[in-house]
């Protein structure tokens, strides 16, 4: 990680290089559905349970904003990864605030820098902000749940002069800041994560990382855990239809995923650690991907703000 100063003092930018930095998120937000899996807004509530029932999550989204999307969730990873930078370099008195800039945080998360980015980029801080979040996680001692939005509040700076995204900071909840500092609360991520483009593969993915880990056995989960622990709000039927074709397109950074059975004859699905040659081959197919939908972005873009243009210059 970098520090760099910009020309007025007002600003201080702590800006992470975020390919030279591990991607890092909390273990217990891994496992458990937190986030919407769809980028249309979801308004209807996640409410989860663990087999034991000691577990449960309750997630409700603002008919303003709507709920929180996993994609969002890519904010809070960018956030826990600077920290982490931050503790293994000895800063003892770490920010519950983080000040950066909206060019430096789009590209950290793999993002375009468009005009639509930074539109995005507000919509996301908005909802990651209102959606509430109720659990018996952390709870407080002789309460049974905690309550809390992921952010407290986030500012954008703007150029007076020219109107464009200067700087920004995002000052994390209470909750989410504790989880982060905590000792051996944070997994590593694979940095090809930000490259999943559909929400179930990531959910698949933070539970692969969080419950298979390094273990060269692989690791099985009936189907109808894998249900509940996505929060996907899709049908069984349909979760199935869905499951598959992730499993047939086969991108999960780190795990390959095959359907397979429990002892007792349940539909399940193993994941197992790839190798370094299949692991090599998928970067390059993410990669590749990537770079066309970058492409597609900038010349949509580019036709929108011919199309302003145009209907700015008509005659009224």
């Amino acid at each position: 990680m970098s520090k760099r100063r910009d020309p007025n003092p007002e600003f201080d930018f702590f800006i992470p290089l975020m390919n030279e930095l591990p991607l890092k998120d909390q273990r217990e937000v891994m496992e458990r559905p937190f986030f919407s899996l769809q980028k249309r807004k979801r308004l209807k509530p996640i409410e989860y349970r663990s087999p034991n029932g000691e577990a449960w999550v309750k997630v409700e989204a603002m008919p303003a904003y709507g709920m929180a999307t996993i994609w969002d969730a890519d904010i809070l990873v960018w956030a826990a990864s600077v920290l982490n930078r931050m503790k293994e370099q000895g800063i003892n008195d770490l920010p519950r605030t983080l000040t950066t800039t909206t060019y430096d945080l789009l590209r950290g998360i793999r993002r375009g820098t468009g005009g639509r980015a930074y539109q995005e980029l507000q919509a996301a801080l908005s909802r990651l902000e209102t959606t509430s979040i109720r659990t018996s996680l952390r709870a407080p001692k002789r309460r049974n749940e905690a309550q809390f939005g992921w952010l407290d509040g986030w500012t954008l700076e703007v150029d007076p002069d020219t109107d464009q995204p200067r700087g920004m900071t995002i000052t994390l909840s209470n909750w989410v800041y504790e989880g982060i500092v905590s000792e051996r609360s944070l997994l590593t991520m694979h940095q090809d994560y930000f490259l999943l483009s559909g929400g179930l593969e990531r959910a698949l993915y933070r539970i692969a990382r969080k419950h298979a880990g390094q273990q060269r056995g692989g690791w099985i989960c009936r189907v109808e855990v894998l249900h509940e622990k996505t929060g996907s709000d899709a049908q069984p039927k349909e979760f199935n239809r869905m499951l598959r074709k992730i499993i047939e397109a086969d991108q999960l950074p780190d795990y390959t995923m095959s359907l397979t059975q429990t002892v007792e004859g349940t539909p399940a699905v193993m994941f197992q650690l790839r190798g370094i040659e299949a692991a090599t081959e998928l970067h390059r197919k993410l990669e590749k991907e990537r770079e066309r939908v970058e492409a597609d972005r900038r010349r949509a873009e580019e036709v929108d703000g011919l199309m302003d243009r145009l209907s700015r210059g008509r005659p009224r």
